[in-house]
This record gives structure tokens, C-alpha cells and sequence, in this order.
């Protein structure tokens, strides 16, 4: 059986969702490819093609590990499904994809619910779009390492084809507000990998609990950065310190900004919606420090460029691709303006990906 899982596109609302937050992601026709067969034993074997490697581990193996490879990935969504009350077979998977590793698209959970989705379907079980991301999420925090919020699993298990999905990341409620047709999102590759494990993103998940502690002290009320108004982090001011200050900055107005994308994005007001990605950017360069050279360079080049409506950092930081936001008109020439002159800088010409918004991950229809 062959499945497939697109990779997230994350239009506004970047490291919200592990502060209980609110995030507008999409889905793209970039994908993690999966061919699954079932085994009659406790097997699952795997082959990814991209890394020309191949693994395999036992069903009954829970343990974590200290080095976790890319199979733990796989490993701890099959723990996290049996865990959950599912019994699952043995399997031959093949994975292979057009995801750029590392570049801030989502691979590892688009990943994960690709083989969730296989390995549910070859055992006849299904489980809701939500609980599959649940568990995989689970799989990244407890075998990968990665203090994971929920976005990007829920976005690629359950966001339909052609919109955006607003996530409320506490209760997981969602509403879908359709991208307009003549809006484009360009995703540019800065070539630059993060291997978030490695980088600071488990830092900045510290940093925010370490402000909500301090906040909390103050009003009860106050269990995550959700629950915190500008007006009160001015106030206390004085007890974050700067450090903690401008990380909580950062998300406190990055959680309005996604509501407001959201009513921009409803209304087709797309100059608003790339002011407010471009806001983004600055905050996440500026108050949560994890954009780097490179980048803002991407980032600039893009913004000198006609047409263009606002463009920022994607994914968890520290590399990675930058979305561009343009429309239907001006699209072509942006996307060359900023492949010949960020080839320039950088010595190669990037991968430069349009987006449009897919299916869930699920089995491929048959032809």
C-alpha cells in the first residue's frame, strides 16, 4: 500500500503552539512518501531512500534512546499507537520524499504521520486525524527529544485541501479560512539545516516555562504565554529580565498576530496579511533570537522585491526556509529575483517551492 504525507507550511504563529497558543498553518504537495506491507511477525523493517539507509526494530523494543537516528522516529510513533490501545503488525516500509530535511517544512512530523497512517491501515485500525497527532507528537517529545508542540501533526493529519488551519493549541479546537486564489506563497530554501535536538529549540520551551513561573507568581490565572497580555508583561517587566521579557514578548504578540492573519486571510485582505508575517519575522529575529545570517539575508532580498506583500522565517529556527508572501501576478518574477541574487550570496541557487495547499496525509487514490 502506498500513503503519503505533505509537508506544513506554517503561514504565521511560530513557536506558540508548545505555549498553548494559536497557529495558522497549511499543508503543501511537497511529501513523505510511504509504502508500507504488512509482516506476520513483530518486524518493522525500514528503507529511506533519501538517507540510503535502512533499520529495523521490534514492536515490543519501548525503550528511548540516549542517540536517537531517524528510525526512532518511527519507532515512537508505533509505541505511542500500542501504547494507546491499538495492536499493531510487523512491516516493510520504504520512505522516500521531497521535503527538505531541516528546512523548516516539517519533515520529521510529516514523517511520523506517515507512518502512523501506514502502519494504522495495514493493522485495520483507524484512529481520529486529532489523535494521530497527538501521538505522534508524543513520539517526537518522548523518542526524538524535541519538546514538540502539536501544529505541525495536526496540520498535516487534518487540514483540508486549498486552506489555512487555525489551531487553538490548548483545546485543539480548529476553523479552516480558505487561502484566496490569487495568493501565492513562495518557500525558499537558505540552505542552512538545523537538526533541532542539536540547536537551541528545547532552550527557548525552557525560557517561556521559566517566564510563565515567574508571571505566575503575580495571577494564578497565568498557565502558559497564552494567558499573558502585553499590559502585564510591561509590568513585570523588572522580574522576567530582559531575556525572559522579549522571549514572552515574542509570543504574546505573535498569538495576536495569528488571529489577526486569520481575519485578514478571511476577508482576502492579503496586504494585511503580509504586514503581519513581516512583523513575524522581526519578532522572531528580534525577541526570540533564532534567525540567523543567512536567513534575514533571504529574508531581505525577498522583501526588495516587487510584488512581494511580506515574508519571514518558517519552522523551529536557526536555519531553514523563508515563506514569501505574493500573488498571482508577480509571482514569477519574484521567485526569479530571489533564486539569481540569492544565488549569488549563498553560491548556489535555492530550492524554491510554490505552495499549494493538499490533502491530508492518507492513502494515495488510486490512479
Amino acid at each position: 500500500m502506498h500513503y503519503r504525507a505533505p509537508g506544513r507550511v506554517n503561514i504565521i504563529g511560530e513557536h506558540t503552539d508548545y505555549n498553548d497558543g494559536f497557529v495558522l498553518p497549511t499543508t503543501t504537495s511537497a511529501y513523505t512518501n510511504v509504502t508500507a506491507e504488512r509482516r506476520d511477525d513483530r518486524q518493522v523493517r525500514l528503507r529511506s531512500r533519501n538517507l540510503n539507509d535502512a533499520k529495523s526494530f521490534s514492536l515490543d523494543d519501548v525503550a528511548t534512546s540516549d542517540s536517537p537516528t531517524w528510525a526512532d522516529y518511527a519507532r515512537g510513533v508505533a509505541v505511542e499507537i500500542e501504547a494507546h490501545g491499538i495492536a499493531l503488525c510487523g512491516a516493510d516500509i520504504t520512505i522516500d520524499g521531497n521535503i527538505p530535511i531541516g528546512g523548516g517544512l516539517s519533515s520529521s512530523a510529516s514523517f511520523e504521520v506517515g507512518i502512523a497512517v501506514a502502519l494504522l491501515d495495514i493493522a485495520g485500525a483507524t484512529l481520529p486525524d486529532k489523535r494521530i497527532a497527538q501521538l505522534c507528537q508524543l513520539a517526537e517529545i518522548h523518542f526524538a527529544g524535541v519538546n514538540c508542540g502539536i501544529m505541525d501533526q495536526m496540520a498535516i493529519a487534518g487540514c483540508e485541501r486549498g486552506k489555512a488551519m487555525l489551531i487553538d493549541c490548548r483545546t485543539l479546537h480548529t476553523q479552516h479560512a480558505d487561502i484566496p486564489d490569487h495568493a501565492r506563497l513562495l518557500v525558499v530554501d537558505s540552505g542552512v539545516r538545523h537538526l533541532l535536538p542539536e540547536s537551541d529549540y528545547n532552550e527557548r520551551a525552557t525560557e517561556c516555562a521559566d517566564a510563565v513561573s515567574i508571571l505566575s507568581r503575580n495571577d494564578a490565572g497565568v498557565k502558559a504565554l497564552r494567558d499573558v497580555s502585553v499590559e502585564m508583561l510591561e509590568s513585570s517587566r523588572d522580574e522576567l529580565g530582559e531575556l525572559l521579557f522579549r522571549r514572552a514578548r515574542h509570543i504574546v504578540t505573535e498569538n495576536q498576530r495569528v488571529l489577526d492573519a486569520f481575519d485578514a486571510l478571511q476577508s482576502a485582505d492579503l496586504q494585511s496579511l503580509g504586514q503581519l508575517v513581516s512583523q513575524s519575522h522581526a519578532s522572531l529575529r528580534d525577541d526570540f533570537q533564532i534567525s540567523c545570517g543567512p536567513v534575514d539575508q533571504l529574508v531581505e532580498i525577498a522583501d526588495t522585491c516587487s510584488g512581494t506583500l511580506g515574508s519571514r522565517q518558517i519552522g523551529g529556527g536557526f536555519g531553514g526556509c523563508v515563506l514569501c508572501l505574493t500573488t498571482d501576478e508577480y509571482l514569477d518574477a519574484v521567485r526569479e529575483q530571489i533564486a539569481v541574487e540569492y544565488g549569488r550570496i549563498s553560491g548556489q541557487t535555492p530550492w524554491v517551492h510554490v505552495v499549494e495547499p493538499s490533502d491530508p496525509a492518507g492513502p494515495v487514490p488510486k490512479e
